[in-house]
Protein backbone atom coordinates (compact mmCIF):
# COMPACT_ATOMS: atom_id res chain seq x y z
CA UNK A 1 0.00 0.00 0.00
CA UNK A 2 1.00 3.80 -0.96
CA UNK A 3 1.83 5.86 1.87
CA UNK A 4 0.43 9.14 1.65
CA UNK A 5 3.78 10.58 1.17
CA UNK A 6 4.61 8.41 -1.60
CA UNK A 7 1.00 9.72 -2.78
CA UNK A 8 1.73 12.86 -2.93
CA UNK A 9 5.42 12.57 -3.94
CA UNK A 10 4.08 10.97 -7.25
CA UNK A 11 1.19 13.10 -7.96
CA UNK A 12 3.94 16.17 -7.29
CA UNK A 13 6.45 14.51 -9.98
CA UNK A 14 3.78 13.40 -12.48
CA UNK A 15 2.03 17.03 -12.51
CA UNK A 16 5.55 18.73 -13.29
CA UNK A 17 5.75 16.24 -16.17
CA UNK A 18 2.80 16.74 -17.53
CA UNK A 19 4.01 20.25 -17.81
CA UNK A 20 7.08 20.04 -19.09
CA UNK A 21 6.05 17.78 -21.67
CA UNK A 22 3.58 20.34 -22.95
CA UNK A 23 6.61 23.00 -23.23
CA UNK A 24 9.05 20.11 -24.65
CA UNK A 25 6.25 20.07 -27.72
CA UNK A 26 5.28 24.03 -28.23
CA UNK A 27 7.87 24.19 -30.43
CA UNK A 28 5.62 21.49 -33.18
CA UNK A 29 7.55 19.00 -35.55
CA UNK A 30 8.97 20.97 -37.99
CA UNK A 31 11.40 22.73 -35.06
CA UNK A 32 11.96 20.08 -33.19
CA UNK A 33 13.01 17.68 -36.06
CA UNK A 34 15.68 19.87 -37.02
CA UNK A 35 16.95 18.68 -33.73
CA UNK A 36 16.28 15.35 -32.85
CA UNK A 37 17.70 13.16 -32.03
CA UNK A 38 18.67 15.14 -28.88
CA UNK A 39 18.24 15.39 -24.86
CA UNK A 40 19.12 17.23 -21.74
CA UNK A 41 18.77 17.08 -18.34
CA UNK A 42 18.20 20.48 -15.58
CA UNK A 43 17.24 20.70 -12.86
CA UNK A 44 14.16 22.89 -11.07
CA UNK A 45 11.12 22.43 -9.22
CA UNK A 46 7.91 20.96 -9.15
CA UNK A 47 4.55 22.72 -8.63
CA UNK A 48 5.05 21.41 -4.86
CA UNK A 49 8.37 23.14 -4.67
CA UNK A 50 10.43 20.03 -4.62
CA UNK A 51 14.16 19.93 -5.91
CA UNK A 52 14.13 17.65 -8.85
CA UNK A 53 15.73 16.63 -12.51
CA UNK A 54 13.81 17.09 -16.03
CA UNK A 55 14.97 15.09 -18.34
CA UNK A 56 14.02 15.52 -21.74
CA UNK A 57 14.43 13.36 -25.09
CA UNK A 58 13.45 13.89 -29.14
CA UNK A 59 14.34 10.86 -30.56
CA UNK A 60 13.30 9.41 -33.84
CA UNK A 61 9.84 7.05 -33.28
CA UNK A 62 10.96 5.00 -36.25
CA UNK A 63 13.05 6.30 -39.11
CA UNK A 64 14.23 10.08 -39.38
CA UNK A 65 12.26 12.22 -40.82
CA UNK A 66 8.66 11.21 -39.74
CA UNK A 67 7.37 10.68 -36.13
CA UNK A 68 9.03 12.34 -32.89
CA UNK A 69 8.73 10.48 -29.60
CA UNK A 70 9.18 12.84 -27.00
CA UNK A 71 9.71 11.72 -23.55
CA UNK A 72 9.95 13.53 -20.05
CA UNK A 73 11.12 12.35 -16.74
CA UNK A 74 10.93 14.70 -13.49
CA UNK A 75 12.78 12.16 -10.75
CA UNK A 76 14.38 13.52 -7.22
CA UNK A 77 18.04 12.94 -7.87
CA UNK A 78 18.69 10.05 -5.61
CA UNK A 79 15.25 8.04 -7.01
CA UNK A 80 15.61 8.37 -10.99
CA UNK A 81 13.56 4.84 -10.74
CA UNK A 82 10.79 6.17 -9.32
CA UNK A 83 10.41 8.98 -11.46
CA UNK A 84 7.19 10.21 -13.53
CA UNK A 85 7.73 9.24 -17.15
CA UNK A 86 5.58 10.75 -20.14
CA UNK A 87 5.88 10.27 -23.76
CA UNK A 88 3.86 11.85 -26.77
CA UNK A 89 4.24 11.06 -30.41
CA UNK A 90 4.53 14.27 -32.37
CA UNK A 91 3.15 13.20 -36.19
CA UNK A 92 5.19 15.27 -39.19
CA UNK A 93 1.04 15.72 -40.29
CA UNK A 94 0.65 17.23 -37.33
CA UNK A 95 -2.30 14.31 -35.95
Amino acid sequence: MTQPRETELIADLEAAAAEELERACELGWDRIAQVTPWGDTFEGYTPAGREVAFERNYLWREDPGYDICVEVTVYEPRRYEAGARLTRILTRSGS
